[in-house]
């Protein structure tokens, strides 16, 4: 019975990560100017891993021994979810729009679950890939603005390549840690993968910080790193790595298909992105192939 209520919280947390993650397009479209990409993401897990690592202490230091002998794995991790998850989302911000961002992002489910399916070997049953591909099929149809004849029409900047490669390190990160077995619980893990990933961070603030187009710190900077501690920080990790163990990696991916919706209503109604019929027809597409894939676990 307890099983059953943790599987219904966690797919309830499927809706509530890429929430927390629009929040984080936000930040990262207002934070040119104000805060340099390594910088934000250096703060923004630096909260995580103090305020996890403060309530988590004591798990942290009973199982001392195993971080110090998995050092390298934490690193790893640090490498693939903080840096290239973290601040190169941040820096394709300076020349990709909010709706670009979320859109591109979705393409790391589809990584997952072939990642899922060929290295960790869960089982993925032909319904849910029908409710993948039409999930795919409504973000292509985005990505491509309706055009399906015209694709060579699709202007592509360097901000889209790098959140491209975000994509890839988010699923590459967390694939590594279903298939790294670890005594730590999500909440202290997580302390420990973003403290492992400031160590990464640091020598790029360093030299983002002798930059002469680095700006001055002010009240904004601090709202900013708080904003993306508290919500893209702990909100969204947190809920992603408990419900994994629930649902598993490919099921949990599925939340990423709902980017794109939370960030169409951050674009449109915070930063003023205009929003056209084909974002309305891919999520016609998008929203039944979330649910289709869902239900053949219920």
């Amino acid at each position: 019975m307890q099983d059953s209520a943790a599987q219904r919280l966690a797919l309830l947390g499927i809706w509530v990560i890429p929430a927390f993650w629009a929040i984080n397009y936000l930040i990262a479209r207002v934070a040119p100017g104000i805060v340099q990409p390594h910088t934000l993401a250096l703060g923004r897990f630096l909260i995580v891993g103090l305020v996890l690592g403060w309530i988590c202490r004591h798990e942290i230091f009973l199982h001392r021994q195993h971080m110090v002998k998995q050092w390298l794995q934490y690193i790893a991790l640090g490498v693939f979810g903080m840096l290239f998850c973290g601040a190169w989302v941040y820096a394709a911000a300076l020349t990709s729009p909010a709706m670009n961002i979320a859109l591109i992002y979705t393409s790391s489910p589809v990584i997952i679950t072939l990642g899922a399916a060929l290295w960790l070997r869960e089982r993925v049953q032909a319904l849910q890939l029908a409710g993948f591909v039409l999930a795919i099929t409504g973000v292509l149809h985005v990505v491509l603005k309706g055009q399906w004849l015209d694709v060579s029409t699709v202007q592509w900047v360097a901000g889209d390549l790098l959140v491209l490669l975000a994509a890839f390190s988010w699923a590459v990160f967390a694939l590594l840690q279903k298939h790294w077995h670890t005594p730590l619980s999500a909440f202290a893990r997580l302390a420990v993968i973003s403290l492992a990933g400031c160590v990464v961070l640091s020598p790029f603030v360093v030299w983002e910080w002798h930059q002469p187009s680095h700006p001055a710190w002010q009240w904004q900077a601090t709202a900013l790193v708080l904003a993306a501690g508290v919500f893209p920080g702990i909100g969204a990790y947190a809920v992603y790595a408990w419900a994994q163990r629930h649902l598993g990696a490919s099921r949990v991916g599925m939340a990423l298909y709902l980017s794109p919706l939370w960030g169409a209503l951050v674009s449109w109604g915070i930063l003023g992105e205009p929003l056209y019929w084909y974002h309305l027809w891919g999520a016609l597409l998008i929203l039944p192939g979330v649910a289709l894939a869902q239900s053949t676990h219920r």
